[in-house]
C-alpha cells in the first residue's frame, strides 16, 4: 500500500468551495509572476486555506 507523500514545504492548500475568480484575486491589470505569488499567498492566508 502506497502512502501519500506530504506536500512540498509542508503546506496543503484546499480551494474547494471558493467562488472567487482569478480576476478577483489578481485584479484586472497585468502582474508579474512574483507579484502573482505574493497576491496568491495573501489570499490563502486571509481565507485560511493552508493547512
Amino acid at each position: 500500500m502506497a502512502t501519500k507523500k506530504p506536500a512540498f514545504g509542508g503546506y496543503a492548500i484546499n480551494f474547494g468551495g471558493r467562488t472567487e475568480t482569478v480576476e478577483d484575486v489578481f485584479g484586472r491589470k497585468p502582474v508579474s509572476p512574483s507579484e502573482m505569488t505574493k497576491k496568491l499567498w495573501a489570499y490563502v492566508k486571509k481565507h485560511r486555506l493552508a493547512k
